[in-house]
This record gives structure tokens, sequence and C-alpha cells, in this order.
């Protein structure tokens, strides 16, 4: 049974319309009925021909009113996947003949990185993929081994000729670019169409010849800052990882582009290193003394947030902080942490309308597919009186 709402906050979590369900987080109600009754149909729970339960019935189960179950009816009667029969109920409908085609998922990252797991469930319960199969593969290990598996794996799609290749090009790894552009190249010469999850392996202004799928990282960045701004900080840095993808450059830039605009010039502060490391992390902090940071990641907020109570700077009194992502920890860290949130299912889901439109139109120009971003205040970046 789908619990009761919470109250999360405005822009930064608190929309009553809204709650949190192992991980789906702040989905609005009726979408979260729709993707049980779904997930129910698709593994035959509900078989076709077979009629659904009454909205009242349904009503109860779900805790939910009558307009919020009639949103998700309607959501399935959309997808073609039930049928309204007045005064009899609703049914679920027969699948249609349609050609069913082997997708591959090659993500380098998996494990490594909490956005991806929601992003291959999003490709996956996305009705455009109900008709379709998905080789999940991930490569295990680290940094040549990763890549050393990651080629098996591409190699693999290839020798299964499969339609088409879901892929997030690794970061991180001093070879990256080396690593990403060999498989790439390999599934270009193939003729196997390629989706982009959540990154390009090109620096900016370079372009691959794939679509990718992901979010205005440059946007991304520049609303962070301003929240800082708009909070009151003065010295903002924007704190990285060595070796990251391009979607942090990307982030940076909207960063200074914030600050170049808002306060009149001024060119930033780059943090990096080893966040875990005290005595690099304190050399930091004395030699730039920011009271505000924009994290390229949660993890790296999560990493450098954890440093900074150690040597006793406390977040946010003495340093705001802000991350990306809204990674399920995110508000469970020890000053839980503001964020902005990428809707990992919806780019999932928006992957697999991309691909599906690639092959019907192989010679379209490839395109960048964006989807929204909310950004969530928690306490990380609110002012606090210092004790």
């Amino acid at each position: 049974m789908i619990p009761p709402k919470k109250k999360t906050g405005p822009v930064r979590s608190n929309d009553s319309s809204k709650m949190d369900e192992g991980g789906k987080a702040d989905m609005p109600r009726h979408r979260l009925i729709y993707e049980q009754l779904l997930s129910e149909i698709q593994s035959g729970v509900y078989k076709p021909g077979e009629r659904l339960p009454s909205e009242a019935v349904l009503c109860e189960r779900f805790q939910a009113s009558r307009i919020t179950v009639a949103k998700a009816f309607q959501s399935l009667q959309r997808e073609h996947l039930v049928s309204r029969r007045p005064g009899s109920g609703t049914y679920v409908e027969k699948p249609t003949q349609q050609d069913s085609l082997q997708f591959g998922l090659l993500i380098p990252d998996l494990g490594t990185t909490d956005i991806f797991e929601p992003i291959c469930q999003g490709i996956m319960r996305s009705p455009d993929a109900k008709f379709h199969s998905l080789t999940w593969g991930n490569s295990l290990g680290h940094g040549g081994d990763r890549a050393k598996a990651a080629e098996q794996l591409c190699q693999q799609y290839i020798a299964q000729k499969v339609a088409g290749v879901f892929f997030a090009p690794t970061e991180f790894s001093d070879t990256r670019d080396e690593d990403n552009h060999r498989i790439a190249l390999r599934l270009e010469q193939a003729g196997i169409p390629v989706v982009l999850l959540d990154r390009c392996f090109e620096p900016y202004p370079k372009r691959s010849n794939f679509d990718l799928v992901g979010i205005d990282n440059h946007r991304v960045g520049f609303m962070l800052t301003e929240h800082l701004i708009e909070s009151g900080a003065q010295r903002i840095a924007f704190a990285m990882r060595k070796n990251s993808a391009p979607t942090v450059a990307a982030r940076f830039a909207g960063y200074r582009e914030a600050l170049y605009t808002m306060r009149e010039g001024c060119a930033g502060i780059l943090l990096s290193g080893e966040f875990e490391d005290p005595k690099h992390v304190q050399k930091l902090m004395d030699r730039e003394k920011p009271d505000a940071i924009v994290c390229a990641t949660d993890l790296t907020a999560a990493r450098l947030m954890q440093t900074l109570i150690a040597l006793g700077i406390r977040v946010p009194a003495d340093v705001k902080m802000v991350g990306v992502d809204d990674v399920s920890f995110a508000k469970y860290l020890p000053t839980p942490l503001t964020t902005m949130r990428q809707n990992c299912a919806e780019i999932g889901a928006a992957a697999m309308s991309v691909m599906l439109d690639r092959l019907a139109h192989p010679g379209r120009a490839v395109r960048d597919v964006l989807v929204c971003t909310e950004l969530v205040i928690r306490a990380s970046s609110m002012d606090v009186t210092a004790s």
C-alpha cells in the first residue's frame, strides 16, 4: 500500500501533492498508482482481457481520492494498456503485434554512481519498452579493469546485434577519454544506434554523433550559485573531483556565469583534490576562506561535509553547501543537503523514446533532450543563528 503523503519542502520539498516511496522521491501520487498498476499488468497479475478492480476498491487500497485513481487510469488508457467499457469496468488490453527489439545497457560506472540505477529502471519501466527486452551489463572492478569489462560488454552487444545501446560514458579514470572514444567508435562502426545517458564523452565545445538525454548542467550550476548568493553568501567556491565528466565542467561554467553576472565579474574559486583528506581540506579552507560551496555532485558534497565536520567547521553556520542529483542519502547527511534534483526515471523513459525515434528516423539530426530539474532546499544552505 502506498504510504501517507509526506510534507517535504516548496521548491524545497513541501508540495503536499507529492510523496516519497522507496526512492521515488516526491513522485505525484497518481503516478505512483499508475506505476504499481503498470507493474502488475506487465507481470501478469492482471492478464489481457481481465477486468481491473473498480475505482472504489483502488481508492481503498491506495488510500487515495477517486480523482487521483482516475488520473492513473487515464494514463494507462493513453498508452492503450487498458480500455473502459461503460457499465462494465476497466479491462486490460490485449497487446498489439509488434516487433520485439533487444537493447543493451552499457554503464561502466553502474554501482558507483547513484543516479544510474534509477535511470535504468526508468528505461525498463517506460511504456515504450513494454514490447522490448533490455540486456543489463555492468563493468565491475576499478580503473583499467572496469574499462576492459566495458569493452568486452561492447563487443558482446555487437556480436548479439542488439538494436541499440544506452551508453553512459565513464568518468574519473585517467584514461576515460580514450576508453569512451574506443567504445563509441566500435558501436558506430557496427552501425548500432547509441543514446547517451546523462553525459557526452566529448569536452565542450565538441559534440559526439549520438543523441543524449540528461539535464541542463549549465543552468543547474547557475541556479545553485544564484541560490547561495540570494541566501547571503559572499565568497562562494566550486568543489569538484579530478577527471570528472563534461557535465561537471558545464556546472562549473554555470557557476562562473552566475558570479560574473550577479557579482560584477567575480571569477570564482575552484576547489579540487581529495575531499576525504583532512589536511588537504584544511589547507583549501585556510587559503580560500569560502563561506559557501557549490559541490559538483551530492557524493562530493557528502565527502566534503564529513571532513569539514571532523575539522570543526560547521555546516551551514560556517559554510553553506549545495549539491547536484538529490540521491537517496542527501537528506540523511549530518546536515540535510540542499541539492538540484534530477528526475532519473524521466531521463530513462525519455531515453527509450529517443532510441525508438532514432530507429524510426536514422537520418534525423542528433539532439540533446533535457529533462527539467528542481531545486530542493534543505538545512545545508539555510541561515542559522551562530551559537
